[in-house]
């Protein structure tokens, strides 16, 4: 399955590789080219702009942002203008729930959908998993399921 991600800090870029390892494909922005360059390298496929970066993604589009809760309505605003109807931003942040209820209610008549994954696991989710917690529209959270079971811990034990 194919996902982009915008936001390329630790949990980020790591959450990339943990997609590319379980098989996804993954189109990759970040202000800092840097980061970008680093994980195309290792198999994402990057982009220099906005435009760059929606253009590489196939309908319908999924965008999951691990960004800074405070940049998030603007990352959203310079975002949504590009996306069509049946597309998905998901914001894995730290955001708010009241914000994300507002967001969600924003690009609904535009027909994108929004999804709050608060996301945790930090460092150690490239090799123990993340743990999710999904909100949003059921059929997005189906459409989405084998990108979240390969990001999840599963079973196991944690030593």
């Amino acid at each position: 399955m194919q996902i982009g991600m915008i936001g390329l800090g630790r949990m980020g870029a790591n959450m990339v590789r943990r997609l590319i390892r379980g098989g996804h494909q993954c189109v990759v922005f970040d202000a800092n080219q840097d980061a970008v360059q680093g994980l195309a390298k290792e198999g994402a496929l990057g982009a220099k702009s906005l435009d760059d970066f929606v253009a590489k993604l196939q309908a319908p589009r999924t965008v999951w942002l691990m960004i800074p809760a405070a940049i998030v309505d603007q990352s959203i605003n310079d975002l949504a203008p590009r996306l069509a109807s049946g597309d998905t931003i998901i914001d894995g942040g730290n955001s708010y729930y009241v914000d994300d209820i507002r967001r969600a209610k924003e690009l609904a008549p535009r027909g994108i959908h929004y999804m709050d994954v608060g996301t945790s696991g930090g460092i150690w989710g490239l090799e123990r998993g993340y743990c999710l917690m999904i909100g949003g529209p059921d059929a997005s959270a189906r459409r989405l399921d084998p990108i979240f079971k390969t990001l999840a811990p599963g079973w196991g034990t944690i030593d």
